[in-house]
């Protein structure tokens, strides 16, 4: 039978569909963390196979279900109609054993009588003491006719009875038949039902792997989509030239997205403070800059103690001495005032993260503040005592002020709860946005990050790119990957090149699925873009061989680290995409 197929296949998927894979990856859900992207690839594809086998033949064996339903429910209105006629045959049986029970009692009577009448006064007995024969006759005839009714009544009732008896095995035995149907009928439909339960837990079964591993996945893609959050004085200087927009690919049309600054964008931009000073702005003037009407309190006691993690309590002088966020350096070249903004910054921050010592102790990485556990010296140590008791104070706490290295010329609002006080969001430049990328600070001070394409992940990996450009076939292929995922997720929406893992779509299939939504982009010819005062970018505009096509620039910057090969990536909502 079908039925007995489908079974099969629903119940043999995940005994025979990995077997191969089996014997060389432990695709379990205890192990997927072990699994290089390579391997979980072939896990993911493995469980995806079986998924879409298993669902392929639950289907029909759904759809099998619902017909034996409907032939379940038509049957079972027969077997409930048949019910009801042997309810009536039963009752009309039991009336006519009632009515034959009746019969046989009045005629076993009349039996009795005649018999008594025979015994005590005999025919010949009448006949001789009879005073007319007229009046013999009529006895005789009345008794003969009563015989004859008599023996009437015995056929009948004698052949009543075993109809009787006939009707009731014939009800016996329907009732035993449309019992067995019923328990078949319920046999079967409740086989039907486990298996498609069997199969729709080994369904959820194979999509929480597959979940599973798309997690893994998106952790690894989290890098290539988070922002570049380092500081300035925990990083190289240096920067790499083929993230320059004056870099030459080798092939044109050449397309390259680029990114304005790379951090979370609040706060103090440390580059933008260099920039400032470099343009004769003191360290008061810097800070409120940055964080606004904020009071800077000049007599905070030096002497308060705080934790710091793994180097237990010291006063706060001795603490931002060791820390190590902007290069000393910067005091030799006009940067003296941004380096005693950083200090208040760092000293600032330290005390709201400790509730001024009352609290836990501060960490000792970027994800705080760097801290070293020997004084920095030279300038920086100038800075820090130039600015000695110097906190920022807002509703009478000290401000947890938030820095870091470029912004891209725009620095967003934040709120700090501790003090109860927020920033305002501003262009960060001396004309605002109309001298944005030519007057911006951050450009003033050379920062390596203020106009940069990214193409390598935060441990230097590339992905085997050596530089972030895209030819006209990778540009159409990310608004191919626009056109799919506004249609619907889609798993294997992913970088190519190997480092994202999964199983993405070759350029050809995916432009083969986006024109099924649309799309199908072979080539782009041409690019632009449009800012908004809010400081993102707000529009991408494209020539392509299928014409004009816009997005807005979330999405692009969304379906571009999606889908862009290896780790090239935007860091900012703030981008230009240049074409050569």
């Amino acid at each position: 039978m079908k039925w007995r197929y489908l079974l099969v296949v629903v119940l043999g998927v995940g005994l025979f569909a990995g077997i191969n894979s089996a014997e060389a990856i432990d695709c379990s859900e205890g192990n997927i963390n072990n699994l290089a992207i390579d391997q979980l690839e072939i896990c993911k594809n493995e469980s995806q196979k079986e998924l879409d086998m298993s669902l392929a033949a639950t289907a029909p064996l759904e759809t099998e279900v619902k017909k034996l339903g409907s032939r379940i429910a038509a049957l079972q209105k027969g077997i409930n109609t048949a019910l009801a006629k042997l309810k009536t045959t039963e009752i009309g049986i039991k009336d006519r054993s009632e009515k034959v029970s009746t019969q046989y009692m009045v005629l076993a009577v009349k039996i009795r009588g005649m018999y008594i009448r025979l015994r005590s006064e005999p025919l010949w007995v009448s006949l001789l003491s009879s005073t007319s024969m007229g009046q013999t006759r009529r006895e005789l005839a009345y008794r003969q006719e009563s015989n004859d009714k008599d023996r009437q009544v015995i056929v009948s009732l004698v052949q009543e009875i075993g109809q009787l008896e006939e009707d009731k095995k014939t009800l016996e035995k329907q009732k035993e038949q449309l019992s067995k149907l019923q328990a078949e009928l319920d046999k079967q439909n409740l086989f039907f039902q486990a298996e498609v339960k069997k199969a729709k837990a080994f369904q959820s079964d194979l999509s929480g792997k597959i979940a599973a591993l798309s997690a893994k996945q998106a952790a690894i893609l989290a890098e290539k989509q988070g922002t570049f959050s380092t500081t300035v004085g925990d990083v190289p200087l240096a920067d790499d030239p083929a993230s320059r927009p004056d870099y030459n690919p080798g092939f044109s049309p050449a397309f390259a997205a680029f990114s304005f600054g790379a951090p979370h964008f609040k706060g103090m931009s440390q580059y933008g403070a260099y920039g400032r000073a470099k343009s004769g702005q003191n360290a008061e003037e810097i800070l409120h800059a940055y964080y606004g009407g904020v009071e800077i309190k000049k007599d905070y006691d030096a002497g308060k103690q705080i934790s710091v993690q793994g180097y237990g309590r010291m006063d706060i002088e001795t603490y931002v001495k060791r820390i190590y966020e902007m290069p000393g350096g910067w005091g030799d070249s006009g940067g003296m005032e941004a380096l005693k903004a950083q200090a208040v910054a760092a000293r600032s921050y330290a005390l709201a993260w400790t509730d001024q010592g009352n609290g836990g102790a501060i960490c000792t990485t970027q994800a705080c503040q760097v801290y070293k556990n020997a004084n920095k010296g030279g300038k920086w140590e100038e800075a820090v005592n130039a600015t000695k008791g110097w906190v920022m104070m807002a509703n009478g706490k000290p401000f947890k002020s938030w820095y870091a290295s470029t912004s891209g010329g725009y620095q967003e609002s934040y709120t700090d709860s501790y003090a109860g006080y927020t920033t305002s969001a501003f262009w960060d430049t001396s004309n605002g946005r109309s001298g944005w990328t030519s007057q911006a600070y951050e450009k003033i001070a050379g920062s390596p990050w203020f106009y940069k394409a990214w193409y390598k992940g935060s441990s230097g990996a590339s992905c085997g790119r050596s530089h972030p450009w895209l030819t006209s076939e990778e540009m159409a292929d990310l608004l191919n990957a626009w056109k799919v995922l506004k249609n619907g997720s889609d798993s294997r929406v992913l970088p190519l090149g190997g480092c994202g893992g999964d199983n993405p779509y070759s350029m050809s299939d995916l432009r083969s699925k986006a024109e099924s939504v649309g799309g199908g982009y072979s080539s782009v010819s041409g690019v632009s873009v449009t800012y908004s005062d809010g400081g993102y970018t707000a529009n991408v505009h494209f020539e392509t061989n299928k014409g004009a096509v816009e997005m807005s620039g979330s999405e692009f910057k969304k379906v571009f680290n999606i889908r862009a090969p290896g780790w090239i990536s935007l860091k900012s909502g703030l981008f230009n995409i240049e074409k050569k």
